[in-house]
């Protein structure tokens, strides 16, 4: 499941007004429920749940890079997830502040969760999008799919061969780049996942460890 740190949350229902008290009692008071709600596919009873787990692992009300690598390495014991943890928290740190208030983290939950392929593309577009200047070139892809091979460590991909990230990277990113100008388009990257069934079931693939 995607941000699975928190998902738990849905599972245990309180009381709106406990929610209501809790939400006096944070540094960072996130908007208005009814405004979250418009703003993305979760009802305000997913959404105050969402934010009793948001509170619980961030009593601040917002997170940092650092509590980001301890939850992800957590989840991954068997490989080294700081690197992945680095790229998935910027791209959840859309205003570039140095950390992810609730807003931020219910908007791309959102989407990566009840989005629709066209939006959940686009998120991954900006994930694969290292420095934001709205291409992908190879290195950032490269980047991208070696700290996941990384974090999932050798325990789950036992006989890899050193390279086997740099071949996937090759094969995709010859497949992404229409024009061979050597980077890759919002447009090309949305046309070339919705053509081509491998690079979307791998990108599914990649999804999972959010």
């Amino acid at each position: 499941p995607h941000c699975r740190w928190i998902l738990y949350q849905l599972s245990h229902q309180g009381s709106p007004i406990e929610d209501e008290l809790e939400m006096t009692m944070v540094c960072h008071r996130p908007e208005g429920l009814e405004q979250l709600e418009a703003q993305t596919n979760f009802t305000k009873r997913e959404l105050q749940v969402l934010y009793r787990g948001f509170k619980n692992e961030c009593p601040s009300g917002v997170v940092n890079e650092e509590t980001f690598k301890q939850i992800y390495a957590q989840f991954f014991p068997h490989g080294d997830a700081s690197m992945y943890a680095h790229y998935l928290f910027h791209a959840f740190d859309t205003t570039q502040t140095g950390s992810v208030k609730f807003e931020d983290f219910v908007t791309a939950l959102s989407i990566l969760l009840r989005g629709t392929v066209h939006e959940k593309l686009r998120w991954t577009f900006n994930l694969y999008d290292i420095n934001k200047d709205g291409y992908i070139n190879k290195e950032e892809m490269m980047d991208i799919v070696k700290a996941i091979y990384d974090m999932m460590g050798k325990y789950t991909y036992p006989v890899l061969k050193e390279d086997t990230p740099r071949q996937h990277v090759d094969i995709f990113f010859q497949k992404m780049d229409k024009n061979k100008d050597g980077i890759v388009t919002l447009d090309e990257f949305l046309e070339s996942c919705q053509e081509d069934d491998n690079i979307m079931r791998s990108l599914q693939l990649f999804q999972n460890v959010m």
